[in-house]
């Protein structure tokens, strides 16, 4: 071989670590994230978007174990919770000792204490995968959910633990009095913990985290320790984690035993779930969607959380691969060229659906108002219309468009079934 054709192999097998490609979604991304304060501007929006923030550093955290491990944990939260009140310490302390730490880096602080206590646990949880990884996961976040009620001097008992940002040393002249310094903090965090995660999922221990969760006794046979591969993850995923607790901190400057407890956890693995946990960006999807439930949709109805909870089967049921997965199956039409088949019959099937489920809201939404309402208010406004809830005329609407956008559906249904087979099929589907 020619020191030429050497040359022209070694070029050929060394990729470039970063490109145009590869960068353009985290430049957008980073984009759009300095963009959004100037496009909602009030400190209500502001808050929701860091809650946003806040929920996709933690989900991603957890996807980590879930998605590239395959560990199931029923206490994950307590990792962010960890890190969230040692982060709210340090910010009293801060203020009480006038100690030189800047509040911009106090999550690195709340990510290395989380890391701390992912150690300990992970050097006993690790030792096993699937159900007992899941049982030991749900014994440890109980214990310290108990612990936050006895523990007073760290856990501040029920009241939990509050401090003050503003008393840090002011970086650059900015002292974080104002929500939307607290949001461009919220997103640098934000931007660096996805990227170190997505990047960690490319080092070898990730691409072993995936044979591990797939296939451990082969990743075994080729002489990897499946239980260290664990380890590994789980530490870093509490790292991250105690960030997302630490930006917490920051944000809402208190932290309770509910940080922690096993509702917080249920709800990230709710969130990564909804998501989709085979995709990077799919607990980034969900964290988005649960948010907006949460916040803005529980300002417009009392059973928000009775929707959540049917989406979420509905996601297990139907889509296990999340809304990134339903997102990912038209990757193959849009290569073919044929994406444009699903048009005509997506409108003719998913409209009446849509109908259909505002009808079954409506329901709901009426007879909720009828058994709750107050004595004497009859008048009820859903979907931007007042109404009078007790007389039968809405209601019957209601159940006319649940029924008629049901049946409507249905007789669409094998219409698309039948276009999606020719969309994703290179022949169009010629047998």
């Amino acid at each position: 071989m020619t020191s030429q054709t050497q040359n022209l192999s070694r070029s050929r097998g060394r990729a470039p670590l970063v490109t145009l490609s590869g960068a353009l979604p985290w430049l957008i991304c980073t984009l759009f994230l300095l963009l959004m304060p100037l496009i909602f501007t009030s400190n209500s929006a502001l808050t929701i978007m860091n809650q946003m923030a806040i929920t996709i550093v933690f989900a991603l955290a957890y996807n980590m174990l879930l998605g590239q491990g395959g560990m199931l944990s029923f206490g994950h939260a307590v990792y962010m919770g960890m890190g969230g009140f040692m982060c709210v310490h340090l910010m009293n302390y801060v203020e009480d000792m006038s100690l030189p730490i800047p509040l911009p880096v106090l999550p690195i602080f709340g990510g290395l204490f989380g890391m701390g206590v992912a150690l300990i646990v992970g050097s006993f949880s690790t030792r096993k995968a699937g159900t007992v990884f899941a049982m030991i996961s749900l014994g440890v976040g109980e214990l310290i959910a108990a612990c936050s009620v006895i523990v007073v001097a760290f856990f501040g008992g029920e009241e939990g633990v509050s401090g003050d940002r503003t008393y840090g040393l002011p970086v650059f002249g900015i002292e974080f009095l104002h929500q939307i310094e607290v949001y461009y903090l919220t997103a640098f965090w934000l931007v660096l913990s996805a990227l170190l995660m997505f990047l960690f999922s490319r080092t070898p221990i990730g691409r072993m985290a995936n044979a591990v969760r797939d296939n451990p006794e082969r990743a075994e046979f080729l002489g990897y320790s499946a239980r260290w591969v664990r380890f590994y993850s789980f530490v870093a995923s509490g790292f991250f984690a105690g960030i997302a607790g630490g930006l917490f901190a920051v944000n809402y400057e208190i932290l309770t035993e509910e940080n922690l407890n096993l509702a917080t956890s249920g709800s990230i693995l709710l969130v990564t779930f909804l998501g989709g946990v085979g995709f990077f960006f799919g607990p980034i999807i969900g964290a988005i969607l649960f948010t907006l439930l949460q916040t803005v949709l529980s300002l417009q109805t009392e059973i928000w959380q009775l929707y959540l909870g049917v989406l979420f089967v509905a996601t297990v049921m139907f889509f296990p691969g999340g809304l990134a997965g339903v997102i990912m199956m038209h990757a193959l039409p849009m290569r073919l060229g044929k994406a444009g088949l699903l048009i005509k019959p997506y409108f003719k099937t998913l409209v009446p659906a849509v109908i259909s489920m505002a009808g079954v809201a409506a329901v709901l939404e009426i007879l909720y108002h009828i058994r709750h309402a107050a004595l004497g208010e009859n008048e009820m406004t859903l979907f931007w219309v007042s109404f009078d809830s007790h007389s039968p005329l809405p209601l019957i609407l209601a159940v006319v468009a649940m029924v008629a956008g049901f049946w409507l559906a249905r007789r669409g249904a094998p219409e698309m079934a039948e276009a999606w087979h020719k969309a994703n099929t290179p022949d169009g589907g010629a047998v």
